[in-house]
């Protein structure tokens, strides 16, 4: 830490790097990045121009702060000023964000010279995620279903279904109710957790009894879409 300090104090004043330093340094983090995609690649749901984005990125923070090696202040600006770019476009989720620092903290490291540090960031850091990813730390239950049930605008949804719920499942939670086919109708959202998966079929039937046999659709959860910080 003393050194990284150091290193952070020393790129405050007049500091001079030749071309090639600073395009093994470059080089470096772009090799590191490329791990870091690897890593995002391998550990959850991707996107292809993200992935690539994360191979460059380290690169471009450590060339504009080697730009400016002069002003460690303003160099930090600059990036933080690029990073303003992929929060201003579609919302990610909490690990896009997080992959995003990864590749900007890389990237810093490598344009302070501190080379070896990067590289243990990096291979800490993805060893984390490869660890988290196996483990399943924090992922729903792969027995969830995401149950979607409608019904006539004259049926009181409260605690309709409870009975049924209570007969055929271990678990369930409403998530979330909306209006259908112009206000005539309600959609309920249920997250279950079946006793028994081989009864799904008399689970569904009684409902359809129970609604007018209307729509009734019964699926696994995605259990890897975006979630919110």
């Amino acid at each position: 830490m003393e050194t990284v300090l150091a290193a952070l104090v020393s790129s405050t004043g007049d500091t001079t790097l030749t071309t090639a330093e600073a395009l093994i340094y470059a080089v470096l983090a772009g090799g590191l990045g490329f791990i870091i995609s690897l890593t995002y690649i391998k550990t959850g749901r991707t996107s292809k121009n993200f992935a690539r984005t994360l191979i460059i990125l380290p690169m471009l923070v450590c060339v504009v702060m080697l730009a400016v090696n002069g002003n460690f202040g303003t160099s930090l600006a600059v990036v933080g000023a690029f990073s303003l770019v992929r929060f201003r476009s579609l919302q990610g989720s909490s690990r896009d964000i997080g992959f995003i620092f990864f590749a900007m903290t890389v990237g810093i490291v490598c344009a302070i010279g501190e080379l070896s540090l990067a590289i243990i960031i990096t291979f800490v850091i993805s060893a984390i995620h490869f660890i988290l990813y196996m483990t399943k730390y924090a992922s729903a239950s792969v027995d969830e279903k995401d149950l979607r049930i409608t019904i006539p605008e004259n049926l009181d949804y409260y605690d309709i279904f409870d009975d049924i719920f209570n007969k055929y499942t271990s678990e369930y939670k409403q998530i979330a109710v909306r209006t259908t086919n112009m206000g005539s109708m309600y959609e309920i959202n249920y997250r279950v957790k079946l006793i028994d998966e081989k009864l799904e079929k008399s689970f569904i039937d009684e409902i359809r009894m129970r609604n007018g046999n209307l729509t009734v659709i019964c699926g696994r959860c995605d259990v890897n879409e975006a979630e919110e910080l």
